[in-house]
C-alpha cells in the first residue's frame, strides 16, 4: 500500500498508540491477517476468531519484520489499539483509495464473480497496472485488505463483491467507493437466507446506487439478458452500459460456437467496433462473463481489438474453478470443487456436455461427481431434484451423487429422468467417490467435480489427479 506513518493511520482508524517510539516510522509493506504472510514493514491486522486469537501472535509478527500491529488491545510491542480491527481495516482502505485516485471497478452477481473478475483484471493488467481480489475475498476483510495493495502506480482497482444479506454491499461500496460497478446475474445462490430472487435483486442493486452519477463518470454495466439485472438501470444516476446477446446490449457477441474442447468462441461487438475472440476457459457461460469484462474494458477507452487479443490470452487465476487437467492415461479431470449453486451447476454440466463430443469421439465418457448444492433453504430439494435431471437430458455418461440427503435428490431426479441403470449411483463421501472412479475410470474419459466449497469434494479431484488411492488429505 502506499507508505503511511503509524500517526496517519492512528489518525484514520481512530486509534491509539501504544509502545510506538517513533510515531513518524511508515508502513512500507502489505497489510496482512495471517502472521505468516509478515514483510519487512508490514502492518499486522489481529482479529480474534473463533479458534485462533491474532493478538497472540503479534509478537511474532512484529520479530518477522511488522512495524506495528492493528489490536484492540495492548500486546507488548508497537500498537495502534482500536475499538474494532474490522472497522479500523475499512477506514483505513477507504482513505487509501481516496487519496490515490484510483478507477474502482467493483462487481457482483449470484454466479460467475470470481471468474469474470479474473477476466476483467487480466483483460485490465493488457491496459495499465491493475490490483485485483485474490480468489474471492470478496467479504468485509478480503475487500479492504485487496484494497490496501494498490499503489501509486495502480490505475485500476478490480474488487469483487460478495452479499449474504441486504445492505452488505452498501458497505463494502462505502469502503471503496466504485466508479464502475458491474452486476452479472440475479440467481438462487443464498436464497435460503435471502428469501427469494427479488430480495437477492435488492441487495445486489445496491452497487449500482452507490455509482456516481454520469455527469461525474458513474458507470453501470449491466446483463441485458437478465431482466432483474437490466431493470437496476431505473436504481442509478450512472451511465448504463448493457452487455450480453440481446439485439440492443452495447456490447454483444454474435456467432457464439464451441471449439472441439468446449472452450466458446465468438465475434465481440463494441460501440468502437469488432474482435474475434476463443477464450481458453471452458463452458459457453463463460461468453457472458467475457462480455462483462468487455464492457468495463470499453469503459475504460480499451479497442475492442485490443480486448479480444486481452480475452483470447486470458485464463484462470482462482483455483478449482473449471480447472482442466488431463493425466497421462488420458483421463480428464475437471475441477470445479470451489463452490456451487443451481446457475454454475447447470453452466458446469453444459460446459461437461460440450467437452464429451471430443471423449466420446476419443471413446470415452463423461462423469459428474456432484456433492450438495448449500443454503438454497426451502428450494433445496427442486434445485437438486432439477440438476439431476438435467445430467440425464445433457446425456452425461454417469452420474455420481455425492453425500446426504441433497445428493440422494440429485441422484433421485436423474432416476425420474430415465436414468434406471448404472447412469447414476449414490455414494456416502469424497472417499467412496475416489474408489469408484479408481476403479471404472479409463483413457479418454472427462470427470466433473463440483459441489458447495463446504463440502471439500476438490479432495476428489485432487485424488484423482495424484494417483493415489485416498483422498488427499484424509
Amino acid at each position: 500500500m502506499i507508505a503511511l506513518s503509524l500517526a496517519e493511520i492512528a489518525d484514520i482508524t481512530g486509534g491509539r498508540p501504544h509502545d510506538i517510539p517513533d510515531p513518524s516510522v511508515r508502513i512500507t509493506g502489505p497489510v496482512v491477517i495471517d502472521s505468516r504472510q509478515v514483510e519487512a514493514g508490514s502492518l499486522f491486522a489481529a482479529f480474534a476468531g473463533e479458534r485462533v486469537d491474532g493478538h497472540e501472535f503479534a509478537e511474532g509478527a512484529v520479530a518477522a519484520g511488522a512495524a506495528a500491529v492493528l489490536a484492540t488491545r495492548p500486546v507488548g510491542v508497537p500498537a495502534i489499539v482500536v475499538d474494532d480491527v474490522e472497522r479500523a481495516l475499512g477506514a483505513l482502505a477507504r482513505a487509501v483509495v481516496l487519496r490515490l485516485g484510483t478507477d474502482v471497478v467493483a462487481l457482483t452477481g449470484s454466479a460467475g464473480k470470481t471468474s469474470t473478475k479474473d477476466l476483467i483484471a487480466q483483460v485490465l493488467q493488457a491496459h495499465a497496472p491493475t490490483v485485483w481480489t485474490p480468489g474471492s475475498l470478496n467479504n468485509e476483510i478480503g475487500l479492504p485488505l485487496t484494497a490496501l495493495r494498490a499503489t501509486e502506480d495502480t490505475r485500476h482497482l478490480v474488487l469483487e463483491m460478495g452479499a449474504r444479506g441486504i445492505g452488505h454491499i452498501a458497505y463494502l461500496t462505502g469502503l471503496t467507493p466504485p466508479r464502475i460497478g458491474v452486476v452479472l446475474n440475479v440467481g438462487t445462490a443464498h436464497i435460503g437466507e435471502f428469501g427469494g430472487r427479488e430480495q437477492i435483486a435488492v441487495a445486489k442493486g445496491e452497487l449500482v446506487e452507490a455509482l456516481p452519477a454520469a455527469a461525474d463518470g458513474g458507470i453501470a454495466v449491466l446483463n441485458a439478458d437478465d431482466p432483474l439485472v437490466r431493470a437496476m438501470s431505473a436504481r442509478t444516476k450512472a451511465r448504463t452500459l448493457l452487455f450480453g446477446e440481446a439485439d440492443d446490449a452495447d456490447v454483444r457477441a454474435t456467432d457464439v460456437r464451441m471449439t472441439p474442447a468446449g472452450q466458446p468462441s465468438f465475434t465481440l461487438h463494441t460501440p468502437t467496433g469488432c474482435g474475434e475472440v476463443t477464450l481458453r476457459l471452458y463452458g459457453e457461460h463463460h461468453v457472458s462473463n467475457a462480455l462483462a469484462a468487455a464492457a468495463v474494458a470499453h469503459a475504460l477507452g480499451m479497442s475492442a481489438l485490443e480486448t479480444a487479443t486481452a480475452l483470447s490470452g486470458a485464463g484462470t487465476l482462482s483455483r478449482w474453478r473449471m480447472e482442466v487437467t488431463e493425466r497421462a492415461d488420458g483421463v480428464t479431470v475437471v475441477n470445479d470443487a470451489y463452490n456451487a449453486n443451481p446457475e454454475s451447476m447447470r453452466a458446469a454440466l453444459r460446459a461437461l456436455a460440450a467437452m464429451g463430443g471430443a471423449a466420446r469421439a476419443n471413446g470415452g465418457r463423461t462423469w459428474a461427481v456432484l456433492g450438495p448444492m448449500a443454503e438454497l433453504g426451502d428450494a433445496s430439494l427442486a434445485e437438486h431434484d432439477a440438476v439431476g435431471r438435467l445430467a440425464v437430458r445433457l446425456n452425461v455418461s454417469k452420474l455420481v451423487a455425492v453425500g446426504g440427503i441433497e445428493a440422494s435428490w440429485l441422484q433421485l431426479g436423474a432416476y425420474n429422468e430415465g436414468s434406471w441403470g448404472e447412469e447414476s449411483v449414490l455414494v456416502s463421501d469424497a472417499q467412496a467417490a475416489v474408489d469408484l472412479l479408481r476403479s471404472e475410470l479409463r483413457p479418454g474419459d472427462v470427470v466433473l467435480v463440483k459441489a458447495s466449497r463446504s463440502i471439500g469434494l476438490e479432495r476428489v479431484a485432487e485424488a484423482l489427479l495424484a494417483g493415489e488411492g485416498e483422498v488427499a488429505g484424509r
